[in-house]
């Protein structure tokens, strides 16, 4: 009798680990699903932002324009030449132009360097005399 109940067990549990498998293959299959919903699904919005080119066209180069990376280096350069910082403001121009040494703004920064270090080479009135 014990015998027969330690199989039947033995059978009830690779039944039930059969079952919980098959169920986690259920779910799993439904998961792969979903995501490929969700990547077609971009995929379509993607190409309608588009315009309706093809794929391979979001990935060409943009022929007008700099490219963000370059806007935001010029632009953090520009206004930390405007908030007085003239040495941060090199640098970032010097980071642009070592980054991008082909960008359309090539010619604003190299000017705009000239004149952040004009900005460097002006003595500015003495303040109070420090005791020393």
């Amino acid at each position: 009798m014990l015998k027969t109940a330690i199989w039947l067990a033995l059978l009830g549990s690779i039944v039930g680990l059969g079952y919980w498998l098959w169920l986690a293959a259920q779910r799993a299959a439904e998961r792969k699903s979903a995501a490929e919903r969700r990547a077609a699904a971009f995929l379509a919005e993607a190409m309608k932002a588009n315009g309706g080119a093809p794929q391979g066209a979001a990935l060409a180069p943009r022929a007008a324009g700099p490219a963000p990376q370059e806007r935001l280096l010029f632009d953090a350069a520009a206004k930390a030449g405007d908030a007085g910082e003239p040495a941060l403001a090199i640098q970032l121009y010097a980071r642009l132009l070592s980054r991008f040494p082909q960008t359309g703004l090539a010619g604003q920064a190299r000017a705009a360097v000239d004149a952040q270090k004009k900005k460097l080479s002006t003595p500015t009135a003495p303040g109070p005399a420090v005791p020393g």
